[in-house]
């Protein structure tokens, strides 16, 4: 017991370890296009991205009921009375994690903007894969798979548009007297942006966490099973909500780089509108879909559709080319890594 115990703790701070990776991984998501068109200073975006990221993590718990049941099936383990059997349920999420947090790692220090989500999540089924746990491949399809790809087509169809009417409602007012009122909005933008972020990427943690929980024999002890319906303890939330405000606020400063200024160069109007598109594409995939999408998917891909509107050759193609490599190396990469690392502590397990 006294093992299984600590295995729960090492998997709860992992997963806090992760979300804060998450934090500095991901905080150019919400802040690149405002800190790139002088909308606002880099520390106050990131102060202003971290408060957003902790309220938009306690704003809801679908996307966390997604990702702690929706991808395996961690139901054998579930307050199983063999403590061997909760151990390897243990062993899977921290095999899953620690994929995660490797690629994560790895695109941080090359600079490309990959998915944390798409990480997390190819690290569940990797290690499930290992483990012989059921995969639920039909909510990987709906929630991972399909949203990928859409998310990205919406993102950059709907900024063009979008953009493409702005564009025609402002081409008769004066110049930098508009593109100072969009800096000025932009403050908004971002800020919901931010919220956004905080909304999807928080969840995932408190997903894993739920599950480890579950995995570890604490259901009963945290009320987290309720007719059958997962519920989010408080503590989880709270713990979640800040360990991403931490890495938030720490920076993001490779991939800023990347998304504010290597992608295409932006304005104060053009930033304004790839971060509301984003924006209202994460909420929608949180509250109607509850699909965990990927915020660093849909804000490059959003940055690339209002690029075009000014010319196709103004988008930097080459290094759009990989990111999207990046993107659809995600998965399949975390999920070896996992893969290798459940083997790896299977072979010490009881």
């Amino acid at each position: 017991m006294e093992l299984t115990l600590f295995l729960v703790l090492l998997v709860i701070t992992i997963s806090l370890a992760f979300d804060f990776t998450n934090g500095f991984h991901d905080a150019a998501n919400a802040i690149a296009t405002s800190v790139s068109t002088r909308a606002l200073t880099p520390r106050a975006a990131l102060t202003l991205a971290a408060v957003m990221n902790f309220a938009g993590a306690l704003m809801g718990t679908a996307v966390a009921k997604t990702i702690g049941q929706g991808i395996i099936d961690v139901a054998p383990f579930t307050d199983s009375a063999d403590n061997q059997l909760k151990l390897h349920g243990l062993a899977i999420i921290l095999a899953a994690l620690a994929g995660a947090i490797t690629w994560n790692l790895i695109t941080w220090w090359l600079g490309l903007p990959s998915s944390s989500s798409h990480a997390l999540i190819g690290g569940l089924v990797g290690a499930g894969l290992a483990s012989a746990t059921p995969v639920q491949w039909w909510g990987v399809t709906t929630h991972v798979i399909i949203p990928m790809f859409a998310s990205p087509l919406i993102g950059f169809v709907l900024a063009f548009i979008l953009m493409k009417f702005t564009l025609a409602l402002v081409k008769s007012l004066p110049y930098h007297r508009t593109m100072r009122r969009f800096r000025y909005a932009q403050t908004v933008s971002a800020a919901l942006m931010a919220l956004g972020h905080g909304l999807q990427d928080a969840q995932k943690t408190m997903g894993i966490i739920v599950m480890a929980l579950l995995a570890g024999g604490y259901g009963h002890t945290h009320n987290i099973l309720v007719n059958g319906e997962l519920q989010i303890p408080l503590w989880v939330k709270l713990a979640a909500a800040t360990a991403i405000t931490a890495g938030t606020y720490s920076g993001g400063w490779r991939i800023m780089r990347t998304l504010g200024r290597k992608v295409i160069e932006l304005d104060p109007a053009h930033g304004f509108i790839a971060e509301t598109v984003s924006a209202g594409v994460l909420y929608s995939a949180a509250y109607v879909f509850h699909a965990p999408i990927s915020t660093t998917h849909t804000i490059t891909s959003a940055i690339m559709g209002v690029g075009a509107t000014k010319r196709l050759s103004a988008v930097r193609w080459g290094v759009a080319g990989n990111i999207v490599t990046a993107w659809f190396l995600t998965l399949p990469a975390a999920a070896f890594v996992s893969f290798i690392l459940y083997m790896v502590l299977h072979m010490f397990l009881p």
